[in-house]
């Protein structure tokens, strides 16, 4: 696409209302197109340049100096990584910015500090240290760097995977079978799905196949009661009762209404009758005491940094910080000590994350199973292998998308003996 002043300097306006960070940056991107009202060729500059300053943000930083101006960020991501050369790029550039440029084009990565090379801050390399190699920090840094794909998953409720991508070629979408979740599929291109019929008639959802074998790893049965103690959006839920073939009793819980709200659409479209939506006001709340000790299956997906999905977004480990983890690690602990109170004897409970950092991940569960005498660990590879799910796992479920293709996830399978 042609750069001209307009279209470069709508980069520069959404850079200025995005780099602050004071909200997520696709949140700040939505309300900037929604003011700026332009055409889909400019919102896919805007957008792809946007998040290639975020993903490439501190090579770029490097590579402005002193002068790192939303402009300067701009021009240097799209001569970097965006496809263009100067000779496309010169009609828009003012008198000193040529020869920059040309600086830019030749900075060489692998000579520059590992925070740098693999886009993440200092603080987070420092954490990351303990428990990974540079070699295994880089690498994780570098497939945080590409795009994710977009995955969805077949409900089986309402249709069979071949028959869904027998659907997709008819209408020439590339789309594969994921690798692991036997009801996942991915996509090629990021398509707007929301408009197709597979979607507005509930047979498809979004969902990493990442997340989706949190459900595996549930395995909840038919006639079973299961809590979604962190529900959201209901994502997981929805899958969860397609596991369950909609039968048994399935409570989804959330301290927020706006989120519980979402999942009512979802819920219509899915054909799942047997999910009850309960907001609660926090972890404690009387209808958890009331449940205690009576539910086969708990799903925690808990509130964490997210920094597992940087693929998708690359603002989060610039919003993120060390006091945040810290108080993040504090809910965490809370959450799991409280749904723990759910399980039956032989009862399951999953604690899950979609984040990379060990002290919301294993530290979590080690210090839980200090404190509960009356759970035990099994080990995730063992669970999939029962699901037969062929993925080569040791104690945890632990999920990169450099090794696995999927979001960074945790999973803890725990039991109650």
């Amino acid at each position: 696409m042609l750069i001209t002043e307009y279209r470069l300097d709508l980069v520069i306006q959404a850079l200025r209302a995005i780099l602050p960070l004071a909200h997520p940056a696709d949140t700040t991107l939505r309300y900037f197109f929604k003011n700026e009202r332009i055409g889909s060729n400019e919102r896919e500059l805007v957008a792809e340049t946007v998040f290639g300053v975020l993903r490439h943000r501190l090579l770029l930083e490097h590579a402005c100096g002193e002068n790192a101006t939303p402009r300067r960020m701009a021009l240097a991501c799209l001569i970097r990584f965006g496809g263009y050369n100067l000779r496309e790029i010169e009609p828009v550039l003012k008198r000193d910015e040529k020869e920059w440029l040309a600086t830019v084009k030749g900075v060489k990565a692998d000579s520059l500090p590992l925070p740098v090379q693999a886009e993440l801050p200092e603080w987070l390399v420092e954490k990351m240290r303990a428990s990974c190699s540079d070699e295994d920090i880089l690498a994780i840094g570098l497939s945080m760097q590409q795009g994710a794909p977009l995955d969805i998953r077949v409900n089986t409720l309402l249709a069979k995977r071949d028959e869904v991508l027998q659907l997709l070629h008819d209408k020439n979408i590339e789309a594969a079978a994921t690798p692991w979740s036997s009801v996942g599929i991915r996509l090629k291109e990021k398509i707007p799905l929301n408009k197709d019929a597979l979607f507005t008639e509930g047979k498809i959802e979004v969902q990493d196949e990442g997340s989706q074998l949190l459900g595996y790893l549930l395995a909840p049965k038919r006639n079973d009661m299961v809590v979604d103690f962190c529900a959201g959006a209901g994502g997981k839920t929805l899958m969860l009762s397609a596991l369950m073939n909609s039968q048994g009793r399935l409570y989804a819980m959330d301290v927020s209404e706006k989120r519980l709200a979402n999942l009512k659409p979802r819920l219509k479209r899915s054909g799942a009758s047997n999910i009850q939506p309960m907001l609660i006001s926090h972890e404690n709340d009387l209808k958890v005491k009331r449940l205690a000790g009576k539910i086969d299956r708990v799903l925690v997906d808990a509130p964490c940094s997210g920094l597992g999905t940087l693929r998708r977004n690359p603002d989060l480990k610039f919003r993120q910080s060390p006091g945040s983890i810290e108080e993040l690690t504090q809910k965490q602990a809370a959450i799991l000590a409280s749904a723990s109170r759910l399980p039956k004897k032989g009862g399951r409970l999953v604690y899950a994350t979609c984040s990379i950092l060990p002290e919301e991940n294993q530290q979590i569960v080690q210090a839980f199973l200090a404190a509960h005498p009356d759970f035990v660990l099994r080990p995730a590879g063992e669970v999939l292998q029962q699901q037969k799910i062929a993925l080569e796992m040791g104690d945890y479920l632990e999920l990169r998308p450099h090794l696995h293709g999927t979001d960074g996830f945790f999973a803890a399978v725990l039991e109650r003996v």
